[in-house]
């Protein structure tokens, strides 16, 4: 590989305008009656405030382990208020075994208003789009604050806002927020599945071509796979964090950051909720 490398926050890829080596699935969320409204704000510590209580850590309970929880990424609530987005190579892969006890969690910002995400709820999985890096979750309990998903495609210039869990394991369970713009919006096409694996639905999507997605220069950290990129404006959601630009291995994220990552746009998400059930 070259001394440039893309990894989603939790893996690592190649390639620019054509991505290379696992992908995962892509996409975007619903706007949700009563969430977080799209009107603007005192500025972006107001906007932080309001949305912060709508971005969850993801992963699994598992009893046999040491910490229980075991973090794999980051997601934000939508709809109902019990809707999750996150990406889908968060989630275990699909047909392994689950540790016996094991169940999919995720960690909400507690109820009385402190910064860390401490409230464990149990979740299921709805969705999950391997063609472009998304999942959707059900929590189970009361619901939380729903983020509102951008009506329009964000453009080049637009000041955005990522949050997320940048090594959560490591450093906690606090929402980080990184700033920046997006600088480009980039094509990207799949690589073409193995042949045991072409089903329907892969060759209809490579037959429709390329996709776009969005390239930022907001830093990224394995943790972030899954996290709101927001307007930094209204607090909408314009996408979802999916890749880093490295330069080598996974450590070089932090020794050595690019400040380059790629979001998957909101409208993917909205695809995803009109087709699940």
């Amino acid at each position: 590989m070259t001394d440039e490398a893309y990894s989603p926050a939790c893996r690592v890829m190649a390639s620019r305008r054509r991505v290379l080596g696992h992908w995962g699935a892509l996409g975007m969320a619903l706007v949700s009656a009563g969430g977080v409204t799209g009107t603007m704000a005192s500025g972006l510590p107001a906007v932080i405030a309001r949305v912060r209580r709508s971005v969850v850590a993801v992963g699994y309970f598992q009893p046999t382990a040491s910490p229980r929880f075991q973090f794999r990424g980051s997601g934000w609530v939508t709809g109902d208020g019990r809707l999750v987005v996150t990406n889908s190579h968060v989630l275990a892969e699909d047909g392994r075994i689950p540790e016996p006890g094991e169940r999919l969690m995720v960690m909400v910002p507690s109820a009385d208003g402190s910064r860390s995400a401490r409230e464990p709820r149990m979740a299921n999985v709805m969705r999950r789009e391997a063609a472009t890096d998304l999942a959707l979750l059900e929590l189970e309990g009361r619901p939380l604050p729903a983020l509102n998903l951008a009506t329009e495609p964000a453009t080049e210039g637009l000041e955005i806002a990522l949050l997320g869990y940048p090594l959560g394991s490591v450093l906690g369970l606090s929402p980080v927020v990184h700033r920046g713009i997006v600088s480009s919006v980039v094509d990207i096409t799949l690589p073409a599945p193995q042949a045991q694996a072409l089903t329907a639905r892969n060759a209809a999507r490579l037959r429709s071509g390329a996709f776009e997605i969005y390239q930022l220069d907001a830093k990224a950290h394995p943790g972030n796979s899954g996290g709101p990129v927001i307007h930094a404006a209204t607090g909408e959601v314009v996408g979802v964090i999916n890749m880093v630009l490295i330069r080598a291995g996974r450590e070089s994220s932090l020794s050595e950051p690019t400040g380059i990552s790629y979001a998957i746009p909101a409208a993917q998400v909205r695809t995803l909720l009109a087709q699940t059930p």
